[in-house]
């Protein structure tokens, strides 16, 4: 006795083919929704416009504050997602502080001349909303680091030439905490810069170096 044969297969007809089309168009849109990941919003949407306020510069080592300051205003206008502009027509301000300069021998020759160096600059961060006149955040304790040779050796560097590669750095790590948010890039911890400390003191002037931890400039 022979099998019946299945019935044939065959495209729908009227509404039935009409739902097929709504059921495919519905799934690709929801693969569309699955693919597409917008990037999160880090700075609250009324920052438009960035401005980078001279640094503070809290150690005995002149000029920091204005080589830094240069730095940082390049790597915002190389990273060219928010735009540089005075404080008077930005929305956001970024304060910066440079708090500590430490150099310190780390190795030495049979005759006790120093042959490589460790250079700690450490700096505070804060980001204030100028309409509100107050600050978003705080990032205290960014550190940039550089060990290197002396001079006199062959391969061997300037303490302005570590220092150079620093402000690299610590550039670098100010834009992307600006704009990447919490967590991107974070600071030593209390201990260990107190513990080390600053090879010169600092040097304060009350109320005009330090901004406060919600200034209020305007």
């Amino acid at each position: 006795m022979k099998r019946p044969l299945p019935p044939r297969c065959s495209p729908p007809r009227g509404g039935d083919s009409r739902l097929l089309l709504a059921l495919l168009t519905g799934l690709a849109a929801c693969g569309s929704d699955i693919a597409y990941r917008p990037a999160a919003q880090i700075l609250p949407s009324n920052i438009k416009k960035i401005s980078i306020r001279h640094a503070v510069n809290k150690t005995q080592q002149f000029g920091l504050e204005d080589k830094f300051t240069l730095r940082v205003r390049d790597e915002f206008l190389r990273d060219g997602r928010y735009p540089i502009v005075p404080e008077p027509d930005a929305d956001g301000i970024v304060w910066i502080t440079i708090g500590r300069y430490i150099l310190t021998p780390i190795q030495h020759d049979a005759n006790l001349i120093p042959t490589a160096y460790k250079l700690r600059i450490v700096i505070d961060l804060q980001f204030v909303d100028r309409a509100a006149g107050s600050a978003l955040w705080e990032e205290k304790n960014l550190e940039g680091i550089s060990l290197y040779p002396a001079s006199t050796l062959p391969g061997g560097k300037s303490e302005e030439q570590a220092r150079e590669d620093i402000w690299d750095t610590l550039a670098r790590d100010v834009v992307k905490r600006v704009i990447e948010g919490f967590g991107s890039v974070t600071g030593s911890s209390e201990k260990r810069v107190s513990s080390e400390g600053p090879s010169t003191p600092p040097v304060v002037t009350p109320g005009k170096d330090s901004p406060p931890v919600n200034p209020n400039p305007y």
